[in-house]
């Protein structure tokens, strides 16, 4: 059993380092960090292993998952209501298509027993903000594009959770009927939704009061209002603290418009230190072992399930004309899957394991499989096709371009003897 505080350390240096190295090279981020996680964890040197961390592990990835979500509250403008429709249709059709697909392939490529493809299928829904942020940012996707995919990830990342953890339940036995997955799905959902308002709205209240300069004492008390409202939300309706997260941050974003932008930089560079530790922590967990068994059908399974996913986005985008073909394409391919994917994964097999349910191991490969080949095929192939299409914004000069722009300009306007030189006298 490895020390925790090496585990820690290795898990933050691993994670900067691909940081550092996709600054510097222009690689994906994401793919850098799932990269490094594998070589430091089972699958490559065993440096890193995360069962060594014991329980405290779950909720503390559960409150940096949160802090992440409600990162991408904060900055959720769906401006008009064209993206606002074309949000809901994708997550809606998402929701009923994707999750048939996923268990249908699940099932029918890689094996899995019907129980277990469905569970597979509500965990594979989840595209959220601790993958597809850092992606959408490196690429610098065109406004409206950005927006609806992290949309889709901020409102499916929960509700995949949710769902998942309702089917394992329905696998287990402990709920009888599907009527019931439904019912609480919507209860834990909404339920959640309500709770991270109310916690939201208390926040503002708080915020409303303090200096507009005491910027540290804003961000205390956010994370404190944060970690409150998940985890007691959490405490009353299992998995419903994901979806109080993202709703603390929609509603502190929306009423605090200058104080929110102040306070959302410091949450951001926070998000980005928990994906940068979460990533590599979560991936050194995988060993070749959980994905040898499923064999070529596994990778199947997985690349049709990315080609599937180009028939759920023609079919949410019928009749939407915020959506030129160039957009459903790229909205077609960018679907990678992350942290919460990851997590949800591992403790469900856990649960399967202790309940003596064949096939845990399975889903479990299948799922890291999933993330694994979704992120290394789609992060490195997003950004050329995002190029190719069009649908990057035009790079704006950096401070030091447009400081060495002025300062030749100046040398131009000034003779050797200390005269100017104008435009006009040029001319004449």
């Amino acid at each position: 059993m490895m020390n925790s505080e090496l585990v820690w350390g290795a898990s933050f240096f691993s994670g900067s380092l691909a940081q550092l190295i996709a600054q510097l090279s222009g690689l994906p981020a994401v793919v850098l960090l799932l990269v490094l996680g594998l070589v430091v964890g089972q699958a490559g040197l065993h440096l890193v292993q995360p069962e060594s961390l014991g329980a405290g592990l779950e909720p503390l990835v559960g409150l940096l998952v949160s802090l992440v979500l409600f990162d991408g509250g904060l900055n959720l403008r769906l401006a008009g209501k064209q993206l606002q429709r074309t949000v809901i249709q994708l997550v809606l059709v998402r929701l009923v298509l994707g999750l048939a697909g996923g268990a249908l392939l699940a099932h029918a490529l890689a094996g899995l027993s019907w129980p277990l493809a469905w569970v597979f299928g509500a965990i594979a829904l989840a595209t959220g903000p601790t993958v597809i942020t850092p992606m959408v940012r490196q690429m610098q996707l065109k406004s409206d594009l950005a927006q609806t995919l992290e949309a889709e990830g901020l409102i499916l990342e929960p509700t995949a959770a949710v769902l998942a953890l309702l089917l394992l339940q329905l696998a287990l036995g402990d709920l009888p009927h599907w009527q019931e997955v439904a019912s609480l799905l919507l209860l834990r959902l909404g339920g959640g939704a309500l709770l991270g308002a109310l916690a939201g709205w208390l926040l503002v209240l708080v915020l409303e009061r303090l200096p507009k300069e005491a910027t540290g004492l804003q961000l205390q008390v956010s994370l404190g209002m944060l970690f409150l409202a998940v985890a007691g939300t959490q405490a009353l309706l299992p998995e419903a603290g994901f979806p109080a997260a993202v709703m603390v941050g929609v509603v502190v974003g929306l009423r605090l418009d200058e104080q929110a932008s102040q306070l959302d930089d410091l949450i951001a560079q926070l998000a980005q230190l928990a994906i940068t530790v979460l990533f590599p922590l979560l991936a050194a967990d995988l060993s070749w072992a959980e994905l040898s068994p499923l064999g070529w059908g596994g990778v199947v399974c997985v690349m049709a399930l990315m080609l599937y996913r180009w028939v759920v986005v023609q079919g949410a985008g019928l009749g939407l004309s915020a959506l030129g073909w160039r957009e459903k394409l790229m909205l077609s391919w960018v679907a990678p899957r992350g942290i919460v994917t990851a997590a949800v994964a591992s403790l469900f097999a856990l649960q399967l394991e202790a309940a003596g349910v064949e096939g845990a191991g399975a889903l479990k490969g299948l799922v890291f499989l999933t993330i694994l080949l979704t992120v290394v095929v789609q992060g490195f192939s997003a950004p050329p096709l995002a190029r190719a299409l069009g649908l990057v914004e035009p790079q704006a000069p950096s401070d030091a371009a447009l400081d060495a722009a002025a300062s030749l300009a100046a040398g131009l306007e000034q003779q050797p003897g200390g005269e100017q030189v104008g435009a006009l006298q040029a001319a004449e």
